[in-house]
């Protein structure tokens, strides 16, 4: 059993199988939680055996951690991609504080709120971190809570931009922007009841421009 394990991981089948057991996991911790999922019950959704799983990742906990680390890792990517555009367009000055919030807004929202309209929930990826913070074992919401190295390159952009503030006054204000994004991720539901319908939840660019104007109005505040 362990050999076959072995000889998979080594071929392009080994990925197939790797790739399957992680987006089956991703789902099925979104919808029942962490607890709520047995390995049984994850490797008959999947179609693999135990071995397999437990070559690829080695535990429930470390297949956990490595579906967050997937996600994250593609939209930080993406982020970091954009925002070396951002200064590059803008060299040698710093980049605008709205472009450097467009960089790390748009990869996480474009994907959340493309999803909403498809569908009409949030990206599997993001159920998967609420339901994580949540329900995961400690190790995965520490590494939630303090793993911020994705984010000191925005907050050292925006102390460029911005170098009247005091790095007290720019990371409170930094974290209240972070939190507008959050509620993007969760509460839209609440401001389509609360609008009656007029706010248009389908215009994911209007959207991220919103948010945009908003936290730049806050960071840049006097």
């Amino acid at each position: 059993m362990a050999g076959t394990a072995k000889g998979e991981q080594a071929s392009p089948r080994g990925e197939e199988t790797r790739t399957l057991i992680l987006d089956t996991a991703e789902g099925m911790f979104a919808t029942h939680g962490y607890s709520g999922v047995t390995m049984r019950a994850l490797t008959a959704a999947a179609g693999v055996n135990l071995a397999a799983v437990n070559y690829h990742f080695g535990s429930k906990d470390a297949l956990l951690l490595e579906v967050f680390r997937r996600g994250g890792l593609a939209i930080n990517r993406e982020r970091a991609r954009l925002l070396r555009a951002a200064e590059a367009r803008s060299a040698p000055d710093p980049a605008p504080v709205s472009e450097i919030l467009r960089a790390l807004f748009e990869p996480p929202l474009r994907a959340t709120l493309t999803e909403q309209r498809k569908t009409g929930g949030r990206s599997i990826y993001m159920q998967f971190v609420a339901r994580a913070v949540l329900d995961g074992p400690p190790e995965m919401r520490a590494l939630i809570e303090r793993d911020v190295r994705h984010l000191e390159r925005f907050v050292d952009a925006l102390s460029r931009a911005l170098p009247h503030l005091r790095r007290e006054d720019l990371l409170w204000r930094f974290h209240f922007a972070m939190g507008a994004l959050h509620a993007l991720y969760h509460d839209l539901r609440r401001l389509e009841a609360l609008s009656g319908g007029a706010c248009d939840l389908a215009d994911v660019e209007a959207i991220i421009g919103r948010v945009v104007d908003f936290a730049a109005a806050g960071l840049e505040a006097e």
